[in-house]
């Protein structure tokens, strides 16, 4: 009897994502592929397939589009995209769908992001332990063909995808604004010009696109899509100062995040951008729908500026744990009109309850081109408090660190355990902290916010000290 091949090291909580060659492989991506439309129930309907720039997603877009037909579904190849086009496609046409992307991570590893129809978000918990199972077998015995194969079309979404973003947001009216947008060499690079500019054959907007690394390459030869990285923002910060611009925008690999940088190329923070996308979508519904509860959601580790404007705007903040499919669940449980993360995904009910940084930067473009102070002073109101950043420390005794927190916190805070350990001042003085234990690294990750940067460094330096000891 045959055995089952292990895939349980690339095969994560949220997605598929490991090195090219020595984990996933395009007989590996044929199984997983069948295992996929197994499991959503796809044979005898659509599959969309997509996939990003990186030298191995053509071959393996191709090695899943058999092993899917193979099992009886349609495939619909949208060729390159960024993965909300994924999302797009998927909610679009009620289809489920997969996205090969490795999102930031280098060029040596390759990914995929499955999506159920109406671009429904898949976890280990919700299908993907399933997927990965089914697959296995299918490496040990083979893949049966259904009587009926699956057919295989192309389909080009990037102009219906950009006019339907633009739909979501109105900037035609807006003052002149100038814009460095750095790509990473990602796919950025196609979708930027197609829904801010003209190559979707849409109206001409007042944004001027300074483009840095639009050139797609999966190799990344200026420097890596992970915006979250401060070193990976300093081209766009340089270029911002040189060309005068109003601010910056940066996406990661598949461009389904956004980070964003003023005209002194100082990081307004995702915090700051999620409050101010959360107050547009809670008076943009307000508007029509006067009465009833709107809820929007935040996780744990965003600035306490995120749940203040949400309430002050009359609608109903949701704290939620850290994780994208979690997040995507949410939204889905509770109808929120919108989600932010501090990681810079950004959830619009609009958009089937999916992320989109191109979605969250139009809006940010849209509130920010309709006054006239300079980015820094306009987002200022929106990051009153200091906050840290997440640090990362590498402990060999995650549970003595966790223990050390908490003999020396008891008395001093309230203690929260939704997600790792928060603890909120009981003084006068506003501050929280939330130390995390990494799910896959010894590590623990910590974040602190407070209302001043003095009382925001005594006691990041403190509780380092404790996780350190």
């Amino acid at each position: 009897m045959s055995t089952a091949v292990d895939l349980t090291a690339f095969v994560k909580t949220y997605d598929v994502r490991g090195l090219v060659g020595s984990q996933l492989t395009a007989e590996i991506v044929e199984a997983l592929a069948a295992g996929f439309v197994d499991e959503v129930g796809a044979a005898g309907s659509e599959v969309v397939v997509g996939h990003d720039m990186r030298d191995s997603s053509p071959e393996f877009a191709a090695a899943f589009s058999r092993g899917a037909r193979a099992r009886g579904a349609d495939v619909v190849s949208i060729g390159l995209c960024s993965t909300d086009e994924t999302y797009f496609a998927s909610g679009s046409r009620n289809a489920p769908a997969a996205m090969f992307t490795a999102s930031h991570n280098p060029a040596t590893y390759n990914g995929i992001k499955f999506s159920r129809a109406g671009a429904q978000g898949i976890s280990l918990s919700t299908g993907l332990a399933a997927i990965r199972d089914r697959a296995s077998q299918y490496l040990a015995d083979g893949i049966p063909q259904v009587e009926s194969p699956g057919s295989h079309s192309d389909v080009d979404i990037l102009a219906e995808y950009a006019g339907y973003l633009r739909q979501l947001v109105d900037l035609s009216g807006i003052r002149p604004i100038r814009v460095v947008v750095d790509a990473g060499n990602g796919m950025g690079g196609m979708t930027v010009p197609a829904v801010l500019g003209t190559a979707a054959a849409l109206p001409e907007l007042p944004i001027e696109i300074i483009p840095l690394y639009f050139e797609l390459d999966g190799t990344f030869p200026n420097h890596e899509a992970n915006p979250l990285e401060p070193a990976n923002l300093v081209d766009l910060q340089k270029a911002v100062v040189e060309h005068g611009a109003d601010l910056g925008l940066a996406f990661d690999g598949d461009a389904d995040r956004c980070f964003v940088v003023d005209e002194k190329g100082d990081p307004v923070t995702p915090s700051a951008v999620a409050a101010i996308v959360a107050l547009r979508e809670i008076l943009r519904v307000r508007a029509s729908q006067p009465e009833g509860d709107l809820y929007v959601i935040h996780n744990l580790i965003t600035s306490r500026i995120v749940p203040e404007t949400i309430e002050a705007a009359g609608a109903i903040p949701v704290r939620t744990n850290v994780g994208h499919s979690l997040i995507k669940d949410r939204m889905a449980e509770t109808g929120a009109i919108f989600g932010g993360e501090h990681s810079a995904h950004y959830y619009f009910r609009d958009f089937w309850g999916a992320d989109n940084g191109m979605l969250a930067a139009m809006h940010l473009l849209a509130e920010f081109g309709h006054q006239q102070e300079p980015l820094s002073e306009f987002a200022r109101k929106y990051n009153p408090y200091a906050l840290s950043g997440e640090i990362n420390s590498t402990v060999t005794d995650v549970p003595a660190a966790y223990a050390r927190i908490v003999e020396a916190y008891t008395g001093k805070g309230e203690f929260d355990e939704l997600d790792g350990l928060t603890v909120s001042g009981a003084d006068d003085a506003f501050w929280w902290f939330n130390v995390r234990p990494s799910n896959t690294e010894p590590l623990l990750r910590l974040n602190v916010e407070a209302g001043d940067r003095a009382t925001m460094e005594r006691i990041r330096d403190d509780v380092l000290a404790l996780i350190r000891a």
